[in-house]
Order: structure tokens, then C-alpha cells, then sequence
């Protein structure tokens, strides 16, 4: 067995290594760690949109990139080793676990679609295939019902217990209520992933990280206004 990287998985290295050498300096940590984000969101930005770390590992028809676990682990050991202030820890777990149900189900909503347009097409007759009816509705509520359940499991269940998840233990943050400076409630955790998780399904959700570069006195991201929260060091 050959056990040496490809050239793609180099060049991934390769691409990584340089960007975060860039970007990741011991001013530029200071500096992401000590914003309300608690990471940089340029930097998140470019490593998610423009090289697709996220979705990495997913396959192209659900809309990642098609790798292997292979290069997802050589992005999240070059992000590690500069300590990059990103929250990709947190969003390759979730997504991971959110996979798990769409992939499957996914398949099948397709084959069912495609069953029916056979279907069509062999009556001979003009009509209309919905994309979304009984069995793809089953389909897409279960998968909405597992990113939820992971969410509250790796998202809000440790920012309510412990006022940090994994990825903000690693770079020193917490989660904090404004007045009472301790641990948000379950719901303000709840509202405050809804508010991240959606607007970031959508894409937009980039503007609402942005905005606690703007936003004074608190240097708040929209799911922080939405659950009266701030990130300290």
C-alpha cells in the first residue's frame, strides 16, 4: 500500500501552510481572540468559501467538495498547528454528523425524483413533478430534525452548561449573558445558534459574524444581540 500523500492532498497542504502562515501571525490571534466573534472572519470566510473546508469530505452532489477524511484531516492539522481563530472544528463535527442522516436520505429523495420523472415520461403525458411531496418532505424534516438534535448537542447544551464549546475551550472564549455575566440560559444558547446556524445556510450569515466589527459598544454578531450574549477571553 502506498501510503503517500497525492499531489491534490499536497497541494492542499500546501495551499493551507501558505494562506495561514499569512494570516495566522501572533498579532492577528491576539487580535481575532479578543474580538465578540471570537475568530477572524475574513480568514473564515476565504477557507470556506473560496477553498470549501466545511464540506470538504462531503460528497459534490450535496454540495461539497468530494475528498476523502484523508484531506479534511490534513486541513483541520494545518489549521491546528497555527492555532487558525476559526470555527472549523465545530462546523466539520456538526456537518459530520448532520451528513451522516443527509447523505442517505438525501440519496433516496433522489432516486424517488427521479422515479417519477421515469414515471412521467413514459405516460406520455405533460405533468408536473414536484420536487417536494410526501415522501421528500419526510425525508428533508428528518434531516432538519438531526442538524437541530446536533446543534443542541455540540452548540447550545455546552454554551448553556459551560458557557463554551470545544473549538472556544481550545482558544480561551466564553459565551456570557450581558447582565449577568455567567453562562447564557438554554434558550438564549438556543436563539443564539438559530440566529448563527440559519443566516449561515442561507450565505448571508457571513454579514451577521461581520457585524461585530461595526457594532459598538459590545462588538456584538447578530446571534449575540439575538441572545443578549458576548465572547470573552
Amino acid at each position: 500500500m502506498d501510503a503517500r500523500f497525492t499531489d491534490e492532498q499536497d497541494e492542499i497542504r500546501r495551499t493551507l501552510r501558505e494562506l495561514l502562515g499569512k494570516r495566522c501571525g501572533p498579532e492577528e490571534l491576539r487580535a481575532a481572540v479578543d474580538t465578540p466573534a471570537g475568530h477572524d472572519p475574513a480568514l473564515w470566510t476565504t477557507l470556506a468559501e473560496q477553498l470549501g473546508l466545511p464540506g470538504l469530505s462531503l460528497p459534490e452532489t450535496y454540495g461539497g467538495v468530494g475528498c476523502t477524511a484523508t484531506e479534511l484531516a490534513l486541513a483541520c492539522e494545518e489549521t491546528g498547528r497555527t492555532l487558525a481563530p476559526t470555527p472549523l472544528l465545530a462546523t466539520v463535527v456538526l456537518a459530520a454528523l448532520t451528513a451522516a442522516a443527509a447523505v442517505p436520505l438525501g440519496t433516496k429523495a433522489i432516486d424517488h425524483v427521479n422515479e417519477k420523472i421515469d414515471a412521467a415520461k413514459l405516460s406520455g403525458e405533460t405533468v408536473t413533478v414536484w420536487l417536494l411531496d410526501g415522501t421528500t418532505s419526510i425525508y428533508l424534516g428528518i434531516i432538519l430534525a438531526v442538524l437541530l438534535l446536533a446543534g443542541v448537542l455540540c452548540e447550545v447544551l455546552p454554551t448553556a452548561k459551560w458557557g463554551r464549546t470545544l473549538g472556544k475551550k481550545l482558544m480561551g472564549l466564553e459565551v456570557r449573558d450581558i447582565e449577568a455575566h455567567d453562562s447564557p440560559e438554554f434558550g438564549a444558547a438556543l436563539r443564539r445558534w438559530l440566529v448563527y446556524s440559519v443566516p449561515g445556510l442561507l450565505v448571508v450569515g457571513i454579514v451577521g459574524v461581520a457585524w461585530c466589527l461595526f457594532d459598538r459598544p459590545w462588538r456584538q454578531c447578530w446571534h449575540d444581540k439575538a441572545a443578549h450574549t458576548f465572547v470573552a477571553g
